[in-house]
């Protein structure tokens, strides 16, 4: 039940919320995400993918340019989540030059991951995924439908 409809409205009622609200307060400033956590946090929400649904089949397709197949990592975790991940570096010949100097830099470096969650009939046991000119196409295939559940007759017996 409100506590404004008991007449319980007053400042102290309000002194005491703001109490009780104060230690989630204190616990979000403590745990608050590190400016590393927020940068690679975006970095996975702009990684590009299409996800499609075909007759037998789901599609999803991913951009990730510049990326060499080994540095890719598909995986399907507790059989419903299906992660890609990998980690995009700078050019070694960029590295050993000392005088280049960037006068603007969009393309993320460093790790990414995306998490995509797979319908119910989808078979994780049959997953693909192919690398060709910066995209990765992953292929799950889905469960045939389910036989429908032929109806039982019961005989009555008289007793």
């Amino acid at each position: 039940m409100d506590a404004r409809l008991m007449g319980l409205d007053g400042p102290l009622m309000s002194m005491l919320h703001h109490l009780v609200d104060l230690p989630d307060e204190v616990e979000k400033a403590l745990n608050a995400p590190t400016r590393t956590c927020v940068r690679d946090a975006r970095a996975m929400a702009a990684t590009p993918a299409d996800v499609k649904e075909l007759p037998g089949v789901y599609v999803f397709v991913v951009d990730m340019p510049e990326l060499k197949p080994n540095e890719i990592k598909v995986q399907v975790e507790d059989d419903c989540v299906l992660v890609v991940s990998g980690e995009r570096r700078r050019k070694e010949e960029e590295e050993e030059e000392k005088e280049v100097k960037y006068l603007r830099m969009e393309r993320r470096m460093g790790k990414f991951m995306r998490r995509f969650s797979l319908p119910d009939n989808a078979n994780v046991d049959v997953v693909s995924a192919t690398y060709k000119d910066g995209v990765l196409t992953i292929t799950v295939e889905k469960l045939p439908p389910p036989e429908p559940k032929k109806t039982k007759t019961i005989e009555v017996k008289v007793a």
